[in-house]
């Protein structure tokens, strides 16, 4: 049985410097899994990319699947900071609007780099960062939960946790399925439309 590669960065970058190499190194490795493919990439490549020499590379980062693992936890902070700003902000809103701002925010996350958005999600299971996607999850859940539990007035008679996990789950599906089927060819139109009819299927189910 082959050996998993290591996927945990070597050192954390504290200097400003080393975060400069280290962010080169991110970055070089999504545009290269964008353009190339994650076979391509090798990480003679990646540091041909970033500026800098492959020792500099192995200081921070023991193997490829290291660099895409750090590329996914990029995206991936950068798509929560998104949703948690967007939950703060709906706190306050009945369920309609609310839904209806979480579904467009939802859409909006992941359309951010939608190419790398799919190949991410192909390298997830390699790279060994399905329990850093799990608790991400788990984090909306606990969200959306308190948010559905301040408006239980607002809804009908049923299970917050069957709720949560139903909502969650159609939106999320909706919205990375659009990014699958590729959203950079939807309209806005045509995204409008998607958040309109998710909204109504979300708060349809509530109500």
């Amino acid at each position: 049985m082959a050996r998993q590669p290591p996927t945990k960065p070597r050192k954390n970058a504290s200097q400003e410097r080393s975060r400069a190499t280290v962010d080169a190194l991110v970055e070089a490795t999504a545009r290269i899994l964008v353009r190339d493919g994650f076979e391509k990439a090798s990480t003679n490549r990646i540091a041909e990319v970033a500026g800098v020499s492959v020792g500099s590379l192995y200081q921070y980062f023991p193997s490829k699947e290291a660099l895409v693992a750090a590329v996914i936890d990029r995206h991936n902070e950068e798509i929560m900071g998104i949703v948690r700003a967007a939950l703060a902000e709906v706190a306050d809103l009945p369920i309609d609007k609310a839904v209806r701002k979480l579904v467009t925010v939802a859409i909006d996350a992941h359309r951010i780099n939608p190419k790398l958005h799919r190949v991410l999600a192909e390298q997830i299971p390699r790279t060994g960062q399905l329990r850093d996607v799990e608790a991400y999850n788990r984090e909306i859940q606990t969200l959306v939960r308190a948010y559905l539990e301040s408006r239980r007035k607002e809804m009908r008679k049923v299970d917050l946790d069957v709720a949560t996990f139903i909502c969650v789950s159609a939106i999320e599906a909706i919205a990375h399925n659009t990014v699958l089927h590729g959203a950079e060819m939807l309209s806005e139109k045509m995204v409008r439309t998607l958040a309109d009819e998710t909204t109504r299927l979300v708060v349809g189910y509530l109500r």
